[in-house]
C-alpha cells in the first residue's frame, strides 16, 4: 500500500472534531455578568474590592473546596501565577531555583523576574518529570525553591522529591498547567508541594480563554500572592504589611467573565479527564502491537491525566528515524477543525531544550550586562551549555513524540483511524 507521503491515498482527509469544552451553561453565566454591569470589580489599594468581584471570590471558594486546599487565587494565567508564587516564597535576587528544561518557557523565567537564576535539572526518562537525583545534584547554599512540573497529565515523583526539599529546606512549586485533577495518593496534583499553579488557558483541559488559578495551605504566601496580583507596592502599607520584600504590584487580575465561565468549567473537569484517560488506554493498547513505540508508565499511586498523549519511539527496533516515521505517520492523517492552520496535532519531540534558547546561552536578560545571571558570587557562572541535560536532549532529538487526537469529542472511530494511520505506517516503513 504507497504512503500518502509519497502520494498515495490517506487514511483520513476529513477534519478532527474540534476539542469544544464552551457549551450553554458557560454563555448562560457570560450574560448574567453583562447584565449585571459588573465585569471587574478589583481596586489596587486598600479596600473591601482589593480581592475582586462576586464571581472571582466564587470561584476561588469552589476551586479550594473542589481540590481540597485552604487558599485558592484567580490570576490572569498560569504564567501570571508562577511569577506570584516565586514573589510571595521571599526570594533574593541571586538566589537560584531548579527548574526542568522540558515544558513551556515561563516555568524557567519565573524567577528570573525577581532576580533569581534558573538552573536546570535533567527529567526522567520514564515519566518525563525532573528527575530527583539531578535535582540533588543542582542543590546549592544558594538554592531557594524547586519549580516541579507535572507534565503531560502525571504528578511529580512526590515522595522523593518533597524529601529533598524537606532536607535541604526548600520550597515546591507545583506547575500543574497540564494536569488538573490528576491525584497522587487521593491529593490532587497542585496540592502536593508549596504552591500549586493551574491553567485556564484556551487549549487546557478546562479553560476560559486566558486566566489561572494558585493554591496553597500556607496562609502567608496566600496573602502575598493575593497582594502581587493586585499592585502589592500602593497596599502594603495600608494593609500593615510589615515585610515589603518582592511586594512589586503587578496587574495579574482575573476579570469577572472569565472567572464565571470558569466555575462552569470545573464542574466539568471530572468527567472530561475521565473521556482522555478511557482514549488515551484505548489508543495504548492498540499500539502496543508496534514495538517501536513505548506508552509512558503510570507512577505508582497516581493517575494520568493525558494533556497530550506521550509516547517514545526506539529508532533501533523500527530501523527508521522517528522524524520520518512521524512525518509520514501525519501524511495519512487530517487536521483538526479550529486549528486546521496547525496540521494534524503530531509531533516529533517537545520543546527544545530551554537552557538553549538564546536568554540562557547569551545569559541576557535584563539590560545588557548580564542580569541576574551576573549575580552569582565569585564570578561563578551558571551552566547552560549543550549536554547539560543528557536525557532531555536524547527524547527532543531522538524519542519523544506526542498528539493531542485523543481529546474529549473523538469517536471511537475517530480514534481507530489514528491507529490505522499508524500502522499503515509501520508495516510499510521500507518504503521510506
Amino acid at each position: 500500500m504507497k504512503l500518502a507521503i509519497h502520494g498515495g491515498k490517506p487514511i483520513r482527509t476529513t477534519p478532527f472534531p474540534a476539542y469544544k469544552v464552551i457549551g450553554e451553561k458557560e454563555k448562560k453565566a457570560v450574560m448574567e455578568v453583562l447584565d449585571s454591569g459588573i465585569l471587574s470589580r478589583y481596586l489596587g489599594c486598600w479596600h473591601e474590592d482589593f480581592y475582586g468581584g462576586p464571581q472571582v471570590q466564587a470561584l476561588e471558594k469552589e476551586w479550594a473546596d473542589y481540590f481540597k486546599v485552604k487558599h485558592a487565587i484567580a490570576v490572569n494565567s498560569c504564567t501570571s501565577g508562577l511569577y506570584c508564587a516565586v514573589g510571595a516564597i521571599g526570594v533574593e535576587p541571586g538566589q537560584e531555583i531548579i527548574v526542568p528544561p522540558f515544558t513551556m518557557t515561563a516555568t524557567a523565567t519565573a524567577p528570573i523576574i525577581f532576580n533569581a537564576i534558573p538552573v536546570f535539572a535533567d527529567i526522567e526518562h520514564d515519566y518525563f518529570c525532573l528527575d530527583p537525583e539531578s535535582i540533588e545534584d543542582r542543590i546549592t547554599s544558594r538554592t531557594k525553591a524547586v519549580i516541579v512540573v507535572d507534565l503531560f497529565g502525571q504528578p511529580y515523583d512526590v515522595e522523593r522529591i518533597n524529601a529533598i526539599a524537606k532536607k535541604h529546606d526548600l520550597v515546591v512549586i507545583e506547575d500543574t498547567a497540564q494536569a488538573p485533577g490528576a491525584v497522587f495518593a487521593d491529593k490532587y496534583a497542585g496540592t502536593l508541594g508549596d504552591i500549586g499553579v493551574f491553567s485556564l488557558n484556551y487549549h487546557k483541559h478546562i479553560h476560559c480563554g486566558e486566566g489561572g488559578m494558585v493554591v496553597t495551605d500556607n496562609d502567608d504566601f496566600a496573602e502575598r500572592i493575593r497582594l502581587i496580583r493586585n499592585h502589592a507596592e500602593a497596599v502594603a502599607a495600608d494593609k500593615g504589611m510589615s515585610n515589603i520584600v518582592n511586594l512589586i504590584g503587578f496587574n495579574f487580575r482575573l476579570p469577572e467573565m472569565e472567572a464565571a465561565i470558569s466555575r462552569c468549567q470545573l464542574k466539568k473537569l471530572e468527567s472530561l479527564v475521565s473521556e482522555r484517560i478511557n482514549n488515551c488506554n484505548y489508543l495504548a493498547d492498540k499500539l502496543a502491537g508496534i514495538p517501536a513505540i513505548i506508552p509512558p508508565p503510570t507512577r505508582d499511586k497516581c493517575s494520568h491525566v493525558y494533556y497530550v498523549q506521550p509516547f517514545r519511539f526506539i529508532e533501533q527496533i523500527a530501523e527508521i528515524t522517528r522524524d520520518i516515521f512521524i512525518e509520514a505517520v501525519r501524511a495519512e492523517l487530517p487536521v483538526t477543525e479550529l486549528r486546521e492552520g496547525e496540521g494534524p496535532l503530531l509531533s516529533s519531540g517537545y520543546v527544545k531544550p530551554l537552557y538553549l534558547l538564546p536568554i540562557y546561552q547569551q545569559k541576557i536578560a535584563y539590560g545588557s550586562h548580564g542580569y541576574p545571571f551576573s549575580l552569582l558570587p565569585d564570578n561563578k557562572q551558571v551552566c547552560y551549555d549543550k549536554g547539560l541535560c543528557p536525557v532531555t536532549e536524547l527524547l527532543h532529538e531522538k524519542e519523544f513524540f506526542c498528539h493531542e487526537l485523543m481529546r474529549p469529542g473523538m469517536s471511537r472511530r475517530d480514534l481507530d483511524d489514528v491507529v490505522s494511520a499508524f500502522f499503515k505506517v509501520w508495516k510499510n516503513r521500507k518504503q521510506l
